[in-house]
């Protein structure tokens, strides 16, 4: 049975909810005070395609916040690279750079890429992009971060030889 409010038909909360809601808005005193920290790391990949372990420097940025417990977002601020989460094993790195070059070759003419009919010629980096993804976010627990065994971050450019960035945004307490 739905609970109905003053006006015919509008749905409103069970009291209880309201209630608890406002008692934990009105005990300013025992919420934990979050920080929020942010860092930008830069790249200037020589080639057209690389890969990145950034994990050593998101560790270093993690220790610079002072977050024990939280979450730490990492993401690629160009549309041409990423950040993701892997094992740091070179064979798998070469399976990436073969694997994404099938999916999306590199071919400067606009017949493949209709973005290269912009006067670019960097369509499949786009599209090696969308599939690698923009960000990764992960777990901060008693001051480190929260991976499973193997797991690295990396940045992947798709787009290289120029200057790029990655934002690192924790937050936490």
């Amino acid at each position: 049975m739905a609970l109905r409010g003053p006006r015919r038909g509008a749905p409103v909360s069970p009291p209880v909810a309201r209630r608890a809601h406002c008692r934990r808005a009105s005990r300013r005193d025992s919420l934990p005070v979050v920080n929020s920290f942010r860092k930008t790391l830069s790249f200037e990949v020589p080639e057209r395609m690389g890969f990145v372990n950034i994990t050593p420097d998101v560790e270093a940025a993690l220790r610079e916040s002072g977050v024990r417990e939280g979450l730490c977002l990492v993401n690629a601020m160009h549309i041409t690279a990423s950040v993701f989460v892997n094992d740091d094993e070179p064979g798998l790195i070469e399976d990436y750079r073969r694997w994404l070059e099938w999916l999306a070759p590199f071919d400067a003419s606009p017949e493949r890429y209709h973005h290269n009919r912009t006067g670019e010629d960097n369509g499949d980096a786009h599209h090696k992009r969308q599939v690698m993804g923009r960000e990764v976010v992960v777990a901060v627990s008693e001051g480190r971060l929260d991976f499973g065994p193997w797991e690295q971050i990396f940045y992947g450019e798709f787009d290289g030889r120029r200057r790029k960035r990655v934002l690192i945004k924790i937050i936490g307490e």
